[in-house]
């Protein structure tokens, strides 16, 4: 599965929908960026139940900033709707792989209820 590039114009759309959506956040000057691509892209042709998504943080400012991206490339990983990982440097395949296995792996019920409970607060 091709992956797909994030505007602020689609963003919500995209990543507010039901399901698993695994974010890259780059810049075609970053050369840890352009080494990550790759493993991103083989990984999106793997596992075609997971949107794989890509903003450019330089056409897309705003999108980085309102993540507070400081540091590229960053991935984030949202489910449900919910961010469940959001850390910078490039992952290797295998710990690419883990990291999907564990977004996977996540209780959403368990989630929701916690999310729910803290704006109860």
């Amino acid at each position: 599965m091709a992956t797909v590039e994030l505007t602020s114009e689609n963003f919500d759309e995209v990543v507010g929908g039901g399901g698993t959506v695994l974010v890259d956040f780059w810049a075609a000057w970053c050369g840890p960026c352009r080494q990550f691509a790759p493993t991103f892209e083989s990984a999106s042709d793997k596992h075609e139940d997971i949107v794989f998504a890509k903003v450019d943080t330089e056409a897309q400012q705003q999108l980085a900033q309102a993540f507070d991206i400081r540091s590229i490339p960053t991935l984030m990983a949202v489910r449900e709707g919910v961010v469940l990982y959001a850390q910078p440097g490039a992952l290797p395949p295998a710990a690419l792989e883990n990291l999907i296995t564990q977004i996977k792996a996540v209780d959403m019920a368990e989630v929701h209820a916690k999310v729910a409970a803290e704006q109860g607060k």
